[in-house]
């Protein structure tokens, strides 16, 4: 029996909007859909409650941590994960408590790590032995003022995935390795200190489409949370199995329906903690899998033009006015995406189409999209957009070559929209600069 064709749930915009929202905020434009994003969020909390009752979603902000899309998120029931001072800065402008926010890191500071627990941090994921000394350091004499620590753990489990976004494997950077007995050392420092251990944490990596790497993780931290529970008596009352669900960026891409990922994961982490008696809350902490389908971003097309190409005859290169700095990840991981003609002047979207590539206007090569099929007649003034961009793009974005990151627009619910980052002021680029006497 053929299995069916996974449903595209990917938001696009269609032309009458994206022509509007072209004339009022200019392109390049990341456009996310408010009502897309809430369904997402939704939809993963009621899969993970339907598996497991005490489950928690933590949503990634790393991969898009705009303040207003952090207001949504934590107006649909998650707590927010932070990898750095800034990305609390960032929660706390958009109105969320710290004791809702997660801080990771794998060389948190010791100013990041003072301003978090002054702040009243709810969770710190603990990533080195220097750590827990800092945390106790910080907090002296008071170790009852300690927030929940959860150690990370490396349970050497290598996810088929990018290697620049694999994280579970033995040889990373992050947490603490179960195999040399690092996790249990860690463990009993923290007792012996009298901080506040909460369970443990274990990622395994992003944008995974085959789950087995973290089903296998779900289990590792399982088996380890049992073991130090039979030999030293810690009962473990929270295991966040992190995220890495992965987006459909292309037609190929198939991820996991939700509810058979978190199912499958539930199922894992319950046959191992069978007939221990612990009974801790599951956490998850997806950011892609949120965010990523529910944001496009919207270029111009300002050159076509066709040359020779070695071993094919010739390439169409289609130069957009946006390119390497405000999406990295074709050039970072060799990431494809779905592009689509939306509108223009030259071209519908329908009839005969070409491969073509999507290049950018960086001083690089700079070739964003490389033979995705556009209408043959693609010219100057088209507009295009691509897909599945609600993650990674603006979080990363730069101004490479003094180009001012990109607007971002938010599709209200009733239709509308708004500005909910605007695009950078050439004062702002210029801002930091500071020119020594002499040299005017």
């Amino acid at each position: 029996m053929v299995a069916p064709a996974p449903v595209d749930t990917r938001f696009r915009l269609d032309e009458a909007t994206a022509r509007n929202l072209a004339s009022v905020y200019g392109t390049p434009l990341y456009v996310v859909h408010e009502e897309h994003f809430r369904n997402r969020i939704r939809a993963y909390r009621q899969a993970f409650s339907d598996a497991y009752a005490k489950s928690e979603i933590t949503y990634a902000s790393k991969a898009n941590s705009t303040v207003a899309l952090l207001a949504i998120a934590a107006q649909e029931g998650c707590d927010i994960d932070v990898a750095s001072e800034g990305e609390l800065r960032a929660a706390m402008a958009a109105g969320v408590p710290p004791s809702r926010c997660h801080l990771h890191g794998n060389n948190k500071q010791a100013s990041e790590l003072q301003f978090a627990i002054a702040q009243g941090i709810g969770h710190i994921i603990v990533d080195h032995f220097g750590e827990i000394e800092a945390i106790a350091g910080i907090l002296g004499n008071s170790p009852e003022r300690s927030p929940k620590l959860v150690l990370r753990l490396a349970q050497g489990v290598d996810p088929v995935t990018h290697a620049k976004i694999s994280t579970g494997q033995a040889d990373t950077k992050f947490g603490f390795n179960i195999v040399d007995g690092s996790a249990e050392r860690a463990m009993l420092r923290c007792l012996e200190l009298g901080l506040n251990l909460r369970g443990f944490h274990c990622h395994v990596g992003s944008q995974l489409l085959d789950p087995e790497a973290q089903r296998a993780g779900g289990e590792f931290i399982s088996r380890f949370a049992v073991d130090m529970k039979q030999r030293h008596g810690f009962a473990a009352g929270y295991l966040n199995l992190g995220g890495g669900l992965g987006a459909r960026y292309t037609d190929e891409d198939a991820p996991m329906a939700i509810q058979d990922y978190c199912q499958l994961v539930v199922d894992a982490v319950v046959r191992a903690l069978e007939g221990s008696g612990l009974s801790p809350v599951l956490a998850q902490e997806p950011g892609r899998s949120l965010i990523a389908e529910s944001g496009v971003t919207l270029y111009r097309v300002g050159v076509v033009k066709t040359v020779p190409a070695k071993g094919r005859g010739t390439r169409t290169y289609v130069g957009i006015d946006g390119g390497l700095s405000d999406n990295p990840r074709p050039a970072m991981y060799g990431s494809k995406y779905t592009v689509e003609t939306v509108a223009g002047a030259s071209s519908t979207g329908e009839g005969p189409t070409a491969p073509a590539t999507v290049s950018g206007k960086h001083c690089e090569t700079d070739m964003l999209f490389e033979d995705v099929p556009l209408p043959a007649n693609v010219g100057p003034g088209d507009l295009i957009q691509v897909l599945c961009t609600g993650a990674y793009n603006a979080s990363m974005a730069s101004n490479y070559n003094r180009y001012p990151r990109p607007a971002t627009a938010l599709v209200r619910p009733d239709g509308t929209h708004a500005l909910i980052q605007r695009r950078d002021t050439w004062d702002e680029i210029l801002a930091r600069e500071i020119l020594p006497e002499g040299l005017r």
